[in-house]
């Protein structure tokens, strides 16, 4: 439904985007994550033909968003990080004026204004002014009129922001439910509204793609598993950090902080080479070597360790 291949764009000598390419499928939601400034939302104003790419191409819907621009936004409802509205009018007036400019056909507009209403629980709020709303109903309203029209792809920039948790609860689920039924690309940078909302995300960070995956997966990746170990022995615990650093198949060990409810017993974070489990390798050296186990628990690492790891290393760099 939306396909990117090698997107750049760059402001005078400033590169907000370099060479970014992915591609979303039909009834798919993607969270699109990252800090501020990495270039979520330069990637969405090409999407909606709000601004032109320097360099590659971008397809919504088989339509490419430079050739043709009509078309794609026939495609797309949109909603921006500011959505602009007018704060004197209706709720009901507003969504009205919006369904003409979108060339809702006057016999169906009608339907396609309380279709929306309904879908955003604007119905207690059709007949105030929006400048007399909560900054959680303006969000809807937005929302609302991005759905006029009922298009089969949803670009959503920032929805939550400046919401209470009550009003970033309900704007999630919102998201959840259109997506049952539409291809939705939204971004954020509050990571657990991504694990809440998304099939698959990607994080973007410094105008690159630096990961992609579905959220319970992108912890098995790079930053790897980490084994929870709670180890006893006669040996010192200098001398077991020594064994264990020592192991082909260990990368790091850290001691964890407090202690491991039990006495004499030291707990240890171990991280395994190219990220993997190394449960039961950790379990054959801990009896060859007649230490005690309390606990040998497997953790694939969050995704906050991620993208803290992932953006991190690419803002050092």
């Amino acid at each position: 439904m939306i396909e990117v291949e090698g997107l750049s764009k760059r402001y005078g000598r400033h590169t907000a985007l370099d060479g970014v390419s992915f591609a979303v499928r039909q009834g798919e939601v993607v969270g699109l994550l990252g800090p501020n400034g990495a270039g979520k939302s330069t990637t969405m104003k090409i999407l909606t033909c709000y601004v032109s790419a320097t360099n590659g191409r971008a397809s919504v819907g088989g339509f490419d968003t430079f050739d043709n621009p009509l078309e794609v936004r026939e495609q797309i409802g949109y909603l921006p990080e500011n959505c602009p509205l007018y704060p004197d009018a209706e709720v009901t007036g507003f969504l009205e004026f919006c369904a003409q400019v979108r060339g809702i056909a006057p016999k169906a507009r009608k339907a396609a204004l309380e279709r929306v209403v309904s879908d955003c629980s604007l119905e207690a709020v059709r007949r105030r002014p929006i400048g007399q709303l909560s900054k959680g109903y303006r969000q809807r309203v937005g929302l609302a009129q991005a759905l006029l029209h009922n298009p089969p792809v949803l670009i959503l920039d920032e929805p939550t922001s400046g919401l209470d948790p009550n009003q970033i609860r309900d704007i999630l689920g919102l998201i959840a439910d259109l997506g049952r039924e539409r291809t939705v690309i939204h971004s954020t940078h509050i990571l657990s509204e991504v694990e809440a909302t998304s099939d698959r995300v990607l994080i973007i960070n410094k105008g690159r793609i630096v990961a992609e995956g579905a959220p319970r997966d992108l912890g098995a990746g790079r930053t790897g598993t980490v084994v929870h170990a709670s180890i006893r022995g006669e040996d010192t615990l200098a001398r077991i950090l020594d064994r264990l650093g020592a192991a082909p198949f260990i990368e790091s060990v850290e001691v964890s902080p407090g202690d491991a409810g039990r006495e004499g017993f030291a707990r240890l974070a171990v991280r395994g080479r190219d990220g993997r489990d190394v449960s039961v390798e950790l379990y054959r050296l801990a009896a060859d070597s007649g230490w005690d186990l309390a606990e040998l628990r497997a953790e694939r690492a969050k995704l906050e360790e991620v993208f803290a790891d992932l953006t991190r290393e690419r803002s050092a760099s």
